[in-house]
């Protein structure tokens, strides 16, 4: 009976660790020239956006994001990433690529400051609006003008001062940034788990957004 117990408290905490509403994602992201990486956090809308945030989940625990880099940089407004083209040197194809299928869209979220949303076709060729498989894009300000459109499904939890920084690298005429910034890795922890991980090692732990 004891060991019968056992088992099924492990599988309940397995399965509490898979499909867990308190899981955030971690980014942890390389500068250009530099050797150590530096974290992102990621809180999920789960309730507003559950098809999104399963599948932001599932490619980050299949690696599919990692080694892409960011493939749009605006100067303090916006960055963009989520495209398995970026990891390679090849920049001719960078914005097009995808794991093959498109999301159903969950618009229900405002764009504010540190918005995590899908990107998408323009509605002329993409009517319904559905959301990208991968690419995604981070708020540096408010943009209200795109509220209404696009799937919004996290927001930054810590770390807007770097995807500051990467805004404002010098881009090329496709507003690729020149200078690869690359994901090395995408993880989906426990909440409690990346902060003991972020108040170690990160940096600008002293800034969180909380929406």
């Amino acid at each position: 009976m004891k060991k019968l117990l056992l088992t099924l408290l492990a599988l309940c905490l397995g399965s509490q660790f898979y499909a867990s509403a308190d899981e955030v994602a971690v980014l942890n992201i390389r500068m250009p020239g530099e050797k150590k990486t530096q974290p992102v956090m990621l809180e999920f809308y789960e309730a507003e956006a559950p098809q999104s945030v399963e599948n932001f989940k599932k490619l980050a625990r299949k690696g599919f994001f990692d080694g892409q880099s960011f493939h749009r940089a605006f100067p303090h407004m916006l960055v963009q990433a989520g495209d398995p083209l970026s990891a390679s040197r090849d920049t001719s194809r960078i914005g097009t690529g995808g794991p093959g299928y498109t999301l159903a869209p969950e618009i229900h979220r405002k764009h504010m400051v540190g918005a995590v949303a899908m990107s998408r076709l323009p509605d002329k060729i993409n009517p319904g609006r559905r959301s990208s498989g991968s690419q995604f894009y981070v708020c540096l300000k408010a943009m209200p003008n795109l509220d209404g459109q696009y799937s919004v499904f996290a927001h930054v939890a810590s770390g807007m001062e770097l995807l500051d920084l990467i805004s404002a690298k010098p881009t090329d005429t496709n507003d690729n940034p020149i200078d690869k910034v690359r994901i090395k890795s995408v993880k989906i922890v426990e909440r409690e788990n990346a902060e003991n991980v972020e108040n170690s090692h990160f940096p600008f732990a002293h800034f969180r957004i909380r929406l």
